[in-house]
């Protein structure tokens, strides 16, 4: 059996972190691979549920800079004496130390992971500096780029990245989530105010200047009059009544009525069943997750076009130009215009294609033949 070692820079609950923790779980009860993670950081909100499914999750407890050289010591260490056939890769910061730490572990074949779009966007400082040494050493330092989008690949192309290592692989979502009881939808409503009568328009994502919480706000507001029933539900790390920031973008537009701020949930595909009407308002995006999810459980979607999004939802959801509070508005207002049949048909309709075309056995399978391809390479 042979051993594939994840280097991730956290475990905290993000795209990346729910995707490695996805392909570990349907790997699981492989005879071809055995898998350990190794996180930069600490363990998160995921390192329990890995090491639950028998996978070791070895923490380094790296932070900031000034841990940064003990980290790489303590890393290279620690691959030397797990001795993987493999090593796999998660974002900017895992990717050039995990791509080092191999050169130094006995030169394991190395798997990068590119999950992000356009850096220009939100991104720290730091991280955008780590992308173009990320750039410069791509051309030796992986033997493969896994990237998460056909877009991802294009941008980091154009950014210097070699072309020739690239593979492009999907997330892969569940297929058969586990059902979510009517009640507790209905439980979840009327604990916050949502009566039967409201429609709930819901977005998903951390606080990020990425994820343009403040465009869906803006468009929230211009809906706000012509529909009196609708209802903005928010989901994620910050999205609560502690961000004051987020609090005086819906003061400003008079809406504090009309929001409910749940923060950070663990059960997101019982808050999406919540939602009659599911947004993702970013202004970057590679593959967001939180999309396939939504049309998992069959919401209809207005979304932005970054990344792949359009690739993702296809013909199942409304499309809008990014950064643009009208555009968004004017996409809401034509699915809180139609029919709750005809939302429901489009729901169906979105679960259908995410089913056809981003299931995770299909993502495994890439996977998989990645694997083959870099340990073949390294012959």
């Amino acid at each position: 059996m042979r051993c594939v070692v994840h280097v991730i820079s956290g475990l905290g609950r993000g795209g990346a972190e729910r995707a490695l923790t996805r392909l570990l779980e349907a790997q699981r009860g492989s005879l071809d691979y055995a898998h350990v993670v190794i996180s930069l950081a600490d363990m998160g909100c995921y390192g329990e549920s890995i090491q639950r499914m028998g996978v070791p999750v070895h923490v380094l407890g790296m932070t900031g800079v000034l841990g940064l050289p003990t980290g790489l010591v303590s890393l290279v260490r620690l691959l030397r004496r797990l001795r993987p056939d493999l090593v796999q890769t998660w974002m900017y910061h895992a990717d050039l130390l995990g791509g080092v730490s191999a050169r130094f572990a006995g030169r394991p074949p190395v798997l990068w992971g590119i999950r992000s779009f356009d850096l220009k966007r939100g991104a720290k400082l730091r991280t955008r500096l780590v992308q173009k040494v990320c750039a410069w050493t791509s051309h030796w330092l992986p033997t493969l780029i896994l990237c998460v989008a056909e877009a991802s690949r294009r941008n980091h192309a154009a950014l210097g990245y070699d072309e020739r290592r690239m593979l492009v692989i999907p997330n892969g979502f569940e297929l058969m989530p586990p059902e979510i009881p009517a009640p507790d939808v209905d439980a979840l409503r009327a604990a916050h105010g949502l009566l039967p009568r409201h429609v709930v328009v819901g977005c998903v994502g951390r606080f990020h200047p990425a994820k343009d919480h403040r465009n869906f706000v803006d468009a929230a507001a211009l809906l706000g009059e012509r529909f009196p029933l609708t209802r903005f539900l928010m989901v994620g790390p910050g999205l609560d009544a502690g961000n004051a920031v987020l609090r005086g973008w819906i003061e400003a537009g008079r809406m504090s009525d009309r929001f409910v701020l749940l923060g950070e949930r663990t059960d997101i595909p019982l808050c999406l069943k919540a939602m009659e009407i599911f947004c993702s308002p970013s202004r970057t995006e590679a593959f967001p997750q939180v999309v396939g999810e939504a049309m998992v459980v069959g919401r209809p979607a207005v979304v932005t076009d970054v990344g792949d999004t359009a690739r993702v939802v296809g013909d199942t959801a409304v499309v809008v130009a990014r950064e643009d509070p009208q555009a968004l508005a004017a996409g809401l207002a034509s699915l809180l215009e139609a029919s709750p049949g005809q939302r429901e048909e489009l729901g169906r309709r979105a679960q259908a294609r995410v089913r056809r075309e981003f299931s995770i056995e299909k993502t495994v399978e890439l996977t998989i033949n990645a694997y083959e391809l870099a340990l073949g390479a390294g012959k």
